[in-house]
């Protein structure tokens, strides 16, 4: 049995401070706080006490027992507490007793009790014991930063992989990812054991670099390594591909993979979403559930946001309707991730109802229903709803919530209200400025606006130009227009989309030969403008219609069908406003107004589904106000909804109005 004169002397013998030695009463009463609140709670310390009583003094391994137990419980005062006991009855602790003493301390946080058992690591012998020494390089790098820890590391004579490996992941954790590289790289020019956590170590840090180069190197390690297809080294190489945005490379690393778990499905469904490849990341998650592989809840909330759109809503139900059945727990993020999708896929009802019917909420939920709310045209709502977050006092509202908010201002053209919200905003950011240019300019207030863009110096910002060029086409302000055009020429001379809009305002003027001209200039400069394309789901097919589209099966019938409604518009002395001027698609100008493309395919459902059935519909590009005039009119006369999705908003159409009060 190891033991020590005094109570008062054994202490000091065990610690080693720099500047003091350890007495009993600082180490006993460093935690005393929390130790009081568990024994007025519980009671739980007086059962330690017994506990502490029937253990034999030399029994470490029954010690070091009770420790990890506490450990694992998350009872970390506890830790510390037995460990002072344990000292107090003279039982010396091994190289598994301050490991584990030194974790409680680093989950606590409390580095004054870390260099404690630092020192008593040092007069034990056991500072460079490879157990020990992980746990204090961990505990330095977390509470005094990864510079003392990589100190620590240098002055140690014994390292193996797993202290190379904890030091890169100690750089990762601030956000060093080259530095967890160099360590990597260290391991390998000494000749150090390399295991499979170093190699997802480096691999992870590679994603965080988006180094592709220095990721597919590493990936090459792998394989001589024989590592490849470890669960976790794999998984890391799918990561760091996706991550580097090589979907491609990420998919050759899935398909070879010989067994795939639910990280490896999640995490490919998840590239392909962010890379816009919706229907792989369905077909994806269909053959993950055929193989047998049960979806977890980020698996739900990587998938559903390939259904956030019109045409895949279906799919989306879907999705929906299995976590129904198959009773599985909607926790926050999937129900978020549900709401999000209904949002986006055109079912702003739907996703009110599962944002009433959510028991908890976060930041992100209120988030999402207030831009909903703002994207169908319901800025008003979106507004109320902000109003009913700030009531609720332990929701902490942060820059996204308060752009969200900005947003439904604009659409509901409430400026006191959005001034109000853009000066709570502690730094405001230039798509923060770009909000408030936007609700003005909206609101017809562009000399407010011109003030506002010259006080914050944003003026050479094409975001900014972009929210009152839309202004000044809800007022017809073209002259103004015509000067914002020309500074988007500037600020982007590689964009056709300027030249486009400036084309169509010289055309409005009848100006044919700047309008000649500046097509030429787009042909000589290579430049090529973005065609219109509007699409329609039907039967779980996508029917895409161009401009002037004649490809259709049905195009015969689209065509007449659409002759015969603009009849009826023209008998009713209903004349759509022809004005291009600052539209920004030069074919829909030159072309009749029965072929744009959101024309052909509400035609198509209309000829195509039942009578009353709502008609959706999405455009890659800005409607123009002849089909915005045309759509008001259609839902009148034919009795139906119809949802258009353009690049900016979801208009609603019915009985002859438009959720988007002709602001767009």
């Amino acid at each position: 049995m190891y033991v020590l004169p005094s109570t008062h002397t054994r202490l000091q013998h065990y610690c080693f401070m720099s500047e003091k030695p350890l007495k009993t009463t600082q180490f006993k009463h460093s935690r005393s706080l929390r130790i009081k609140a568990k024994t007025n709670v519980s009671g739980e310390l007086a059962l330690d006490y017994r506990v502490f009583d029937e253990i034999p003094v030399s029994d470490t391994f029954a010690w070091n027992n009770l420790i990890q137990t506490h450990l694992t419980n998350g009872d970390f005062d506890l830790v510390l507490l037995t460990y002072l006991q344990m000292l107090l009855q003279c039982v010396r602790p091994d190289r598994h007793t301050l490991p584990r003493v030194l974790a409680a301390s680093c989950r606590c946080g409390d580095i004054f009790v870390g260099k404690q058992l630092h020192g008593h690591a040092l007069k034990l012998g056991y500072s460079f014991d490879h157990y020990v020494l992980t746990a204090l390089i961990e505990m330095y790098g977390r509470l005094d930063g990864v510079d003392t820890a990589r100190w620590l590391f240098d002055k140690s004579p014994s390292r193996n992989s797993v202290s190379w490996t904890l030091l890169a992941r100690l750089y990762i954790m601030e956000n060093k990812p080259s530095l967890a590289i160099g360590m990597f790289n260290q391991m390998v020019d000494l000749g150090v054991e390399i295991d499979s956590v170093a190699l997802a170590t480096a691999v992870g840090a590679c994603g965080m670099l988006k180094s592709l180069q220095q990721g597919r190197k590493l990936h090459e390690i792998t394989k001589k390594c024989g590592l490849e297809f470890d669960a976790l080294v794999s998984n890391s190489l799918l990561k760091m591909y996706t991550d580097c945005g090589s979907i491609e490379d990420a998919r050759a690393i899935y398909d070879q993979m010989p067994l795939k778990d639910v990280i490896a499905g999640t995490t490919i469904i998840n590239g392909y979403v962010r890379k816009g490849g919706f229907n792989e990341a369905l077909k994806l998650f269909r053959h993950m559930n055929m193989d047998g592989l049960k979806s977890d809840s980020l698996t739900f909330s990587s998938v559903l946001p390939a259904c956030a759109r019109m045409a895949a809503h279906k799919h989306g139900k879907e999705i929906h309707g299995y976590l129904l059945r198959n009773s599985i727990d909607l926790n926050l993020m999937v129900q978020n991730a549900v709401m999000d999708m209904y949002v986006k896929s055109g079912f702003i009802e739907y996703a009110s109802r599962i944002f009433v019917r959510m028991k908890d909420k976060d930041p992100i939920s209120w988030t999402v229903m207030i831009l909903g709310y703002s994207l169908h045209g319901q800025g008003a709502c979106g507004v109320d709803l902000f109003c009913a977050m700030e009531r609720k006092s332990t929701i902490q509202i942060d820059q996204v919530t308060y752009a969200a908010v900005l947003h439904a201002c604009s659409t509901a053209r409430m400026v006191e209200q959005g001034k109000f919200y853009f000066n709570c905003i502690k730094a405001p950011n230039v798509s923060n400025c770009s909000l408030m240019v936007a609700l003005l300019a909206r609101a017809g207030l562009f000399e407010e606006a011109r003030i506002f863009i010259e006080i914050q110096k944003i003026e050479r910002h094409v975001e900014v130009l972009r929210a009152l060029l839309d202004g000044c086409r809800n007022h017809q302000q073209l002259a103004l227009g015509k000067q914002v055009i020309e500074q988007l020429c500037e600020l982007e001379p590689l964009n056709a989309k300027n030249y486009v809009l400036l084309s169509n305002w010289y055309a409005n003027s009848a100006r044919w030969d700047k309008v000649d001209k500046l097509r030429q200039t787009i042909s000589d400069m290579g430049l090529k403008p973005k065609k219109a394309y509007s699409w329609i789901e039907f039967r779980s097919k996508v029917h895409a219609f161009a401009t002037g589209d004649v490809s259709h099966p049905r195009s015969q019938k689209i065509y007449w069908e659409l002759e015969c409604l603009i009849k009826k518009m023209e008998d009713e002395k209903h004349q759509p406003n022809p004005d291009f001027s600052l539209h920004d698609v030069e074919e829909e100008r030159e072309c009749i107004q029965i072929g744009h493309s959101e024309m052909l395919a509400i035609s198509f459902g209309l000829i195509s589904t039942q009578p009353g059935a709502t008609i959706r519909v999405t455009k890659n590009l800005r409607v123009c106000r002849s089909c915005h005039d045309c759509a008001k009119f259609i839902s009148k006369i034919a009795g139906r909804e119809i949802i258009l999705k353009d690049i900016n908003c979801f208009h609603h159409f019915k009985d002859g109005f438009c959720s988007c009060d002709d602001f767009w």
